[in-house]
């Protein structure tokens, strides 16, 4: 028989293991916990060819995460739900200071105290009855504002 060549398989025991390595020690599946070395010599070499050692596979470990540095910022949004104006104060956060507040009325002529006007001159009230609607607050609209940043927040127009 001739000689083993480096194509030939040599015929007897081997110390090449018999087994490829199984996947999970191939990829490092379990990487948070280091698989033990496999069975063998406790010197750290393995047996390998006569007259040759090798050293035994390292096994890295994924190094724990670090906390960052920069505080991460939280925004908290509040979702108002639209407000209804009407003819008397209302409370509610105002959009300009975030403050929640109960809304200041001022009084203004509009639409209703016009015709109101209007309806008493023609009815005959020349002599300065028909003003009077101007006087009434019933009679006209309103404007809503913040108490503190006084910014308009709203009108009810009565007509």
């Amino acid at each position: 028989m001739a000689a083993p060549g480096p194509y030939q398989v040599a015929v007897g025991p081997s110390a090449v293991p018999s087994a490829p390595p199984s996947y999970e020690e191939t990829v490092g599946f379990h990487t948070h916990f280091p698989t033990p070395p496999p069975p063998g010599p406790t010197t750290g070499l393995m047996a390998g060819a006569p007259g040759k050692a090798m050293s035994s596979p390292t096994y890295y470990t994924q190094p724990a995460p670090q906390p960052s540095a920069s505080p991460v910022a939280v925004q908290t949004v509040y979702v108002q739900q639209p407000v209804s104006f009407y003819d008397r104060p209302v409370q509610m956060c105002c959009p300009s200071c975030g403050k929640m507040t109960v809304t200041q009325m001022t009084y203004h002529s509009g639409t209703l105290t016009w015709l109101s006007c209007g309806s008493l001159c023609l009815l005959g009230c020349v002599a300065g009855c028909c003003f009077i609607p101007f006087c009434i607050d019933a009679l006209q609209d309103v404007d809503h504002h913040c108490p503190n940043c006084k910014a308009l927040l709203g009108t009810y127009k009565r007509l």
